[in-house]
């Protein structure tokens, strides 16, 4: 019989030596790997209906468990059509929230789709050994933050940058997630101001050298130099004010956390994307809102130490001034500070006395409009001047050997007119 398997045709020829009485049936028995009891049972069986009692009885049906062709063929064209290019683990989550459900194991689902010839949109690769540096115990001891520069539109918008940070203890996703056209400060001190705002203070930013983190150019001025450090960036004021401890690494594979996150979220979110037609940075940023909840009930992972170690903002510290790009000017004899081709008149002070000369801080805060401060006192507020995605402005200085007009970013310069 062609259905009998190797196994039964041996178990056929040894009962066919017992019946001829060279072997006897204990021998059988343990030739077969089977008790006494159960080759005596088999051999009966033979005995009644011949080679068809050594083949199972369910041998070549329908299996009972097996899913039905138009559930089969739902898959298909749900992965076809509307979640198009979605990973197999994704796709399989998403057929669950379907209507009507459709509840079947991830294995379940691969297998659908291979045999249909729909291939995995990642190539599986082998694992690369790595040295696994051990995470904090607790949350809110360190943050991981970067900007990610991708195509997560795919061509139906801008290319954009999703700057983001995750706890070192949980791998959470922070909150202040938001999509830019370029990394930038502003879209660091926007997620540094919204974490602070939910959950506390870390105690410190692991972080790459981007020029936006840490001062990368040979400008000096002559107090720096008499000082021996350069001034910070603007992101770097924001951080000292805030007591928050500066980590740079020296290579990506250092922060290999947020960059397995970017990976994931390359996969994910992009799909996400797609499927709610997002074609700009706001409607981008509501969905990385909405699936960064998602993301961290699936990937976060619980903490050593479950007491978080978030630091508490002080009362009386204006979050709004720390997260904001600051420069110092001189208050010039009309009473007005000027720079990058923005005038702010500065009403007159108690007893109407002038600010004429008086050196002064200049906010701009993260929605655009301007503050002018002496010491902790407001002294005047000017409206939002720039209309597109908010830069540190560009301004001249004259820095040791240099020329008067040679070039230096605002990120860490004051406004001297």
């Amino acid at each position: 019989m062609e259905l009998m398997s190797e196994r039964q045709w041996k178990r056929w020829d040894v009962i066919g030596r017992v019946n001829a009485e060279k072997l006897t049936m204990r021998e059988a028995a343990q030739i077969c790997g089977l008790s006494l009891r159960q080759l005596r049972r088999i051999r009966r069986r033979v005995a009644e209906n011949g080679q068809s009692a050594l083949v199972h009885g369910n041998k070549g049906r329908r299996p009972v468990n097996r899913i039905d062709a138009a559930i089969r063929e739902r898959v298909e064209s749900l992965r076809r059509g509307k979640y198009e290019r979605f990973n197999d683990q994704h796709f399989c989550e998403k057929l669950h929230s379907e209507t009507p459900p459709i509840s079947l194991a991830v294995r379940t689902v691969r297998r659908i789709l291979r045999e249909a010839a729909i291939a995995s949109i990642r190539r599986r690769r082998a694992r690369v050994h790595r040295r696994r540096r051990e995470r904090k115990a607790q949350a809110g001891l360190m943050l991981l933050w970067d900007g990610s520069r991708h195509d997560w539109l795919e061509g139906r918008g801008p290319k954009l940058c999703l700057m983001a940070a995750i706890d070192d203890a949980t791998s959470e996703v922070m909150p202040g997630a938001h999509f830019v056209e370029q990394e930038c400060a502003a879209g660091y001190l926007r997620t540094l101001k919204a974490i602070v705002t939910e959950l506390g203070i870390p105690w410190s930013l692991y972080m790459d050298q981007h020029g936006s983190l840490r001062r990368n150019d040979d400008h000096w001025t002559l107090a720096e130099e008499l000082r021996g450090q350069q001034d910070p960036t603007q992101v770097g004021m924001a951080l000292q004010a805030l007591e928050i401890e500066p980590i740079y690494a020296l290579s990506p594979q250092a922060k290999g956390r947020v960059e397995r996150m970017w990976w994931t979220f390359q996969d994910r979110l992009v799909s996400e994307l797609r499927l709610v037609g997002a074609n700009s940075a706001s409607e981008a940023t509501a969905v990385v809102q909405r699936y960064r909840l998602e993301h961290n009930e699936k990937f976060a992972v619980p903490p050593q130490d479950r007491a978080p170690a978030w630091r508490p903002l002080r009362r009386g510290v204006d979050l709004d001034r720390t997260c904001s790009f600051r420069y110092e000017a001189t208050v010039l004899r009309d009473n007005t500070v000027r720079f990058a081709g923005l005038v702010i008149d500065i009403p007159p002070g108690p007893r109407k006395r002038s600010y004429a000369d008086k050196r002064v801080e200049v906010r701009q805060l993260l929605d655009g409009s301007w503050r002018v401060y002496d010491g902790e006192v407001v002294i005047a507020a000017a409206p939002v001047t720039n209309h597109g995605e908010l830069r540190a402005a560009r301004l001249r200085k004259k820095t040791r050997g240099a020329p008067q007009s040679a070039p230096v970013h605002a990120d860490f310069i004051d406004a001297s007119p």
